[in-house]
C-alpha cells in the first residue's frame, strides 16, 4: 500500500497520520455530543418550549443506550434495539418520533461531515404502524340538530358553550 501511495505522490507517513487524526476526532464525536449541538441549534431557531422538551426527552432515551458511542460506530440494529424497547411498552407513537429525532441528529452529523451515512433509512418500515381511525363527520341534519341541542343543554361556562357551537359548525 505504501508503494502505491508513493507512486501517486502521496507520503505514506502523512496519510497514516491524517487517518489517525480523523479516527481520534471521530472518537470524540459521540451521539450525545452531536445531539446536544442539534438541540442547541433548535433553541437558536426559536423552537417552542414543548418541542425542545420533547427533543430532550427523545435524546435522553437514545443516549441511555448509545449516547457515549462515536456516531460513526452506531448501526441500524443498535438503534432498532432502542426503538424496540420503547415499542415493547406499547408506546408506538413515541417510537416513531424517537426514530425521527435520531434521524435528525444523524442528518445533522452527515451535513457537518462528521458521519458518512445515516442508518435511519434502513429502519423506515421496521416499527409497528398503528392504523388511524377516522371519525365520520355529521352530515345528517337531524343528527346535527341533536348535537346542537345537546350543546345548548351544556351546563358549563357560556364561553365554552359558544366555543362548542362554533366547533360543531366549522369543523
Amino acid at each position: 500500500m505504501a508503494k502505491a501511495q508513493l507512486a501517486e505522490g502521496i507520503d505514506p507517513n502523512e496519510a497514516k497520520q491524517e487517518e489517525k487524526r480523523i479516527r481520534l476526532e471521530a472518537k470524540g464525536q459521540t451521539f450525545a455530543k452531536i445531539g446536544e449541538i442539534f438541540l442547541s441549534k433548535q433553541r437558536k431557531e426559536g423552537k417552542s418550549a414543548a418541542t425542545l422538551s420533547k427533543t430532550e426527552y427523545h435524546l435522553k432515551l437514545a443516549n441511555q443506550d448509545f449516547g457515549r458511542k462515536p456516531i460513526t460506530e452506531i448501526s441500524a440494529p443498535m438503534i432498532l434495539k432502542t426503538l424496540r424497547k420503547v415499542e415493547a411498552k406499547g408506546n408506538y407513537e413515541t417510537a416513531h418520533r424517537l426514530r425521527a429525532r435520531i434521524g435528525s441528529v444523524f442528518r445533522d452529523a452527515v451535513a457537518s461531515g462528521i458521519a458518512e451515512t445515516d442508518p435511519m433509512y434502513a429502519l423506515r418500515d421496521a416499527l409497528i404502524r398503528l392504523t388511524r381511525v377516522h371519525r365520520a363527520a355529521i352530515t345528517d341534519p337531524k343528527a346535527l340538530g341533536h348535537l346542537m341541542n345537546e350543546i345548548d343543554g351544556f351546563d358549563g361556562q357560556a364561553t365554552t358553550r359558544v366555543g362548542l357551537k362554533l366547533l360543531a359548525i366549522l369543523a
